[in-house]
């Protein structure tokens, strides 16, 4: 494993590592909806097994890196971790409370959070072009998002005029929504992507920051094992409360767990933040809402899911604003 990650950090471009890494996240939707495990135990034993994956690397390859951390980034990590981790709570309750393509929306909006940081507290350079990019990508995904709640009967809403009227009650929830229980509270189910939205850009930009000085994997051990901590927590009160269990799962759901961890953890979010090294932060973030595209394409071979045609359109224009933002950056 120490060979493959000292040829990757030699000869992989960045842009393809990216572009690996947004396939690798695209099958965090479909291993979700395969496991039955409630979402804060699905979160946590994501990262729990990517961190156990990592430790032992850093433990041996990397002890010096991690021994001599400075308290400035052991800290800034640590901080970097609990914005990972809020951003994992915040987005998966707020599944709870409002529909998922209202979720999805808000919580890729994280762009326009990244960007305005990056501007304010990194001093990189947002050009007119990356502003367009951005907003082009986020169009997209509304687009579509949109298309999986306005069709059929909620077409006869726009016609009738009462279509807005019951999405502020949450009177129109997509099937998944509904069949997972979601409850018409849809304004604090947005504010809740929202935050996951804001922490999202935190831990992007955090990362960008850090990597500059910190190697990948003390970095990335450090973060998901504050991460880990938080989640565990959190999961802890949630099973007490609902009286769930944490460990009592099949075998078939560990496997789901571990493929989670190495899939979207590893090649995922730990790429990711190889990347933040050598990428603009609002490029790695925008770059993000490919995700949603590649979830689309794995849903309708492995889930059979037809995409209709405005998520097929939306798809187009979400990879025509990563394209205008990614070459504004010259980061190609």
């Amino acid at each position: 494993m120490f060979h493959v990650v000292d040829w990757a950090e030699r000869e992989v471009p960045p842009m393809v590592a990216l572009a690996v890494a947004i396939v690798a996240v695209s099958t965090s939707a479909i291993l979700i909806e395969f496991s039955d495990a409630p979402s804060i135990v699905k979160a946590f034993y994501r990262v729990l097994f990517t961190t156990l994956l990592l430790a032992p690397f850093a433990a041996t390859r990397y002890r010096s890196d991690l021994a001599t951390l400075a308290g400035r980034d052991l800290l800034a990590a640590v901080v970097t971790g609990g914005a990972l981790a809020v951003h994992f709570i915040t987005w998966f309750e707020s599944l709870d409370w409002t529909t998922v393509a209202a979720s999805v929306t808000l919580v890729q909006s994280q762009p326009l959070f990244v960007a305005v940081g990056a501007w304010a507290l990194l001093d990189e350079r947002v050009t007119r072009r990356t502003v367009i990019g951005i907003l082009v990508a986020f169009v997209g995904m509304a687009a579509m998002s949109l298309g999986g709640v306005v069709s059929g009967a909620e077409l006869q809403g726009v016609l009738s005029g009462t279509l807005w009227d019951e999405l502020l009650t949450g009177a129109i929830l997509d099937s998944e929504s509904a069949s997972a229980g979601a409850s018409p509270r849809p304004l604090y189910g947005n504010a809740l992507a929202v935050a996951g939205a804001v922490a999202a850009a935190g831990y992007v930009l955090a990362g960008r920051s850090i990597r500059q000085r910190v190697s990948l994997v003390p970095y990335v051990t450090v973060v998901y094992g504050v991460c880990t901590v938080v989640l565990f927590g959190v999961a802890l009160a949630q099973v007490g409360a609902a009286d769930l269990a944490l460990t009592a799962y099949p075998p078939v759901e560990w496997l789901l767990f571990l493929g989670m961890a190495v899939g979207p953890g590893i090649f995922g979010h730990t790429v990711i933040n190889w990347a933040l090294k050598y990428v603009e932060s609002s490029v790695v973030s925008v770059s993000l809402l490919g995700e949603p595209v590649g979830s689309t394409l794995l849903a309708l071979v492995l889930l059979g899911q037809v995409p209709g045609t405005a998520t097929v359109a939306g798809g187009a224009v979400v990879l025509a604003g990563i394209y205008v933002t990614s070459t504004a950056s010259g980061a190609g």
